[in-house]
């Protein structure tokens, strides 16, 4: 990244910005096209809306937590006429609420893969199984699933499935990605909402020339050529092997930290659905995980992530995305053994949380 200093408007970075489309879509797993956006994954679920919907318009959006919200925000930021099947939060959505909830009006249905607020994650192929047929779209925001979840995007008919740079593919936070199917291109011809920088037929036809619309985020798109190199050589040569390991490691390490939370006596946020890209944990009665985030910081130089707004203080929550392996769990899970037994001391057999997930990673290693 630090060296991608080539002009965006040249053969040389045309060559990566071809490349790396390319590589997309196997990474994503899709025939559609991809684009890219420099933008956090906000800027393609805006997309998804301007590009999709006119006012008006009657939406479905699921919401089981403060990224579900986000589609709310923007569905009505742009006028439409939004229908809601809502789960509380640690809880997933219910496939049979959103059948009786998705009306033959309904244009698009906005979804989460994984809802990150709180570790849950969401029946996609469920939810396509009802959309698919219809009138309406069906579009995945999978910025924490993509690389830790595995969807047959075409195979279920997702139109739209968008990721974030920050997340599996391991750079750093500043590009949006998603694929688009042919029957959400052809919506966009009749779409009337106002649109200019996430205007995704500009991009497309940008693309088609081995360009953006506007300026690239050159540095990062370098980088993501680098991650997707790393996952070809991961998969000795083959980028879907390598995606398909990702998954696997995502899967494991997310196996791994729940059963070391068990093996402590703490609860999962989302036990009844839980995710691969990331572990919501129930702070222990009486604790703060506002202490536990904090003692992961200074004590061992460790980012965890507190519960967001009022979840803030209730939960903690750690990634399994990207480059972590089995030594980062570990790591991770000592560091928690360590926390708790100050937290609450006597509480804490050393060692129950790593021989748990020890297990759990010898049995995955035998089959």
């Amino acid at each position: 990244m630090a060296s991608a200093d080539v002009h965006h408007r040249t053969a040389d970075f045309r060559a990566v910005y071809q490349r790396v489309l390319a590589d997309l879509k196997v990474f994503v797993g899709t025939k559609n096209d991809v684009l890219l956006l420099a933008a956090s994954g906000s800027g393609a679920m805006e997309a998804a809306v301007a590009n999709l919907t006119s006012p008006g318009d009657r939406v479905l959006v699921l919401t089981a937590g403060k990224f579900g919200e986000r589609w709310l925000d923007l569905t009505k930021a742009f006028g439409c006429q939004i229908d809601v099947v809502k789960a509380p939060y640690g809880e997933t959505v219910s496939v049979d609420e959103v059948k009786s909830a998705l009306k033959p009006d309904t244009r698009v249905v906005y979804m989460q893969a994984t809802e990150s607020s709180t570790g849950a994650r969401l029946d996609v192929e469920g939810v396509a199984n009802l959309v698919r047929g219809t009138d309406a779209l069906l579009v995945v925001d999978a910025i924490t699933g993509l690389g830790t979840t595995r969807f047959d995007v075409d195979g279920w008919g997702l139109d739209v499935i968008i990721g974030g740079s920050q997340k599996a593919v391991m750079i750093p936070p500043g590009l949006a990605y998603l694929s688009v199917s042919e029957k959400a291109w052809s919506r966009m011809s009749s779409a009337k909402q106002p649109r200019f920088y996430f205007d995704l037929q500009k991009e497309r036809k940008a693309a088609s020339k081995g360009e953006s619309a506007f300026t690239p985020a050159t540095s990062l798109i370098a980088g993501l050529a680098a991650a997707m190199d790393y996952l070809r050589e991961n998969g000795k040569g083959d980028l879907a092997a390598g995606r398909e390991l990702l998954i696997d490691n995502a899967e494991l390490a997310a196996k791994m930290t729940r059963a070391a939370a068990a093996a402590l006596g703490l609860e999962l946020f989302s036990a009844k659905a839980p995710a691969a890209a990331l572990t919501a944990i129930t702070a222990p009665n009486g604790v703060s995980s506002d202490d536990i985030v904090k003692r992961f910081r200074d004590q061992f130089g460790a980012v965890v992530a507190n519960g967001q707004a009022e979840m803030k203080g209730k939960l903690f929550r750690i990634a399994h995305l990207g480059y972590y392996d089995y030594m980062d769990t570990m790591g991770v899970l000592a560091a928690l053994e360590q926390i708790v037994a100050e937290l609450q001391p006597g509480r804490v057999e050393f060692g129950s949380a790593l021989r748990a997930a020890q297990e759990v990673f010898a049995k995955a290693k035998a089959k």
